[in-house]
């Protein structure tokens, strides 16, 4: 009989739910309203930013930019932002995508590395996002709808009172919970939904781990490798674009300075949901579930804080969130390891 091997992907859920569980019997108010929404919406950035990361990985490349890129357009949208929720969105995705564009071109064009291209873009773009925001924040405006893309609710307008209410059911508060969902989580949700389906169910999604077990043995099979290549980085720029958009609305501001290390925790992202760094294997929702793990180890490190049995400054969160990384990368090599029999 033949045997299956657990996917690291399926390391990441399982640590993900344990460590769920430890919160919710250790801290009170870890599963509250407003505790899961704080982190969801804060960590949708991260959540996107991910997204266009695992795509870059599982091709065999890598993306440095993602951080500056967010940046950049956290500042143009929110220097649009006063002529409403349309203009700030479309400035910051074009951000994204310009940025995504030359990174594609410089890399299948020119034939430059990947690291050396898209650190050339970090820089650019950092220094870009300085340069039109003269060095401070750019202030979003709060009289359009922009704000609310950040700090909203996205179904808030069809959110009936009776949810509320003090004598409201279990399902008409667990429905005022899931229409409370804050707007960014939202975003980040339905763009995963989008990249599930194009990399398991499109001739994209094939293409782009073909490309990433081997381009050249794919160009021999007559796969479009340098189209592919280019889309995946645009697909990057788009996604940093979008969470630059969510920061500038979140915070109110546009933030130039922003964005610094994001590419390691979008790398450590995909990584821990079990895509490969040499690219040709990858998952949607393995990187997901890495997100929001890194995201919940922040978490969980602000209530111990909030106990008082410790006290950890953020550069010694900062030691634990990477020592947690490791091990769950040790154990997702071991786990992915173990063969059973079927039936066993």
């Amino acid at each position: 009989m033949r045997g299956f091997r657990i996917q690291p992907s399926h390391g990441v859920i399982l640590v993900l739910l344990l460590l769920t569980l430890f919160g919710a019997w250790r801290y009170d108010g870890f599963l509250s309203a407003y505790n899961v929404q704080t982190v969801l919406r804060y960590n949708s950035m991260f959540a996107l930013v991910a997204l266009g990361m695992a795509f870059v990985i599982m091709t065999g490349g890598i993306d440095l930019s993602v951080g500056s890129v967010a940046a950049l357009s956290s500042v143009v949208a929110a220097y649009l932002s006063p002529y409403g929720l349309v203009a700030g969105v479309a400035g910051g995705l074009a951000a994204g995508a310009v940025a995504g564009v030359i990174n594609a071109l410089v890399i299948t064009r020119l034939k430059i590395l990947p690291f050396i291209a898209t650190l050339a873009t970090m820089l650019a773009a950092s220094g870009t996002a300085l340069l039109l925001a003269n060095n401070q924040s750019v202030s979003a405006s709060y009289d359009t709808a922009f704000i609310q893309l950040g700090q909203g609710e996205l179904l808030s307008f069809v959110r009936p009172d009776w949810v509320d209410a003090e004598d409201a059911g279990f399902w008409a508060q667990a429905l005022g919970f899931v229409l409370g969902f804050p707007t960014p989580a939202w975003i980040a949700l339905l763009a995963y939904v989008a990249g599930g389906i194009a990399l398991n169910q499109t001739a994209f999604g094939r293409h782009v781990l073909a490309v990433g077990g081997g381009a050249d043995a794919s160009r021999l099979m007559g796969l479009p490798v340098d189209r592919t290549v280019f889309a995946v980085y645009v697909i990057s720029g788009l996604t940093a674009g979008m969470a630059g958009i969510i920061l500038a609305a979140q915070f109110g501001a546009g933030q130039p300075i922003e964005g610094v290390g994001w590419e390691l925790l979008a790398i450590a992202s995909v990584v821990v949901g079990g895509t490969l760094l040499t690219g040709g294997k990858g998952s949607v929702g393995g990187t997901l579930a890495g997100a929001l793990l890194l995201g919940l180890i922040f978490n969980i490190l602000n209530f111990e804080n909030g106990m008082g049995w410790i006290s950890l400054s953020a550069y010694w969160q900062s030691v634990v969130r990477g020592v947690f990384l490791l091990v769950v990368v040790i154990l997702q090599s071991k786990i992915s390891g173990v063969r059973r029999p079927q039936g066993a």
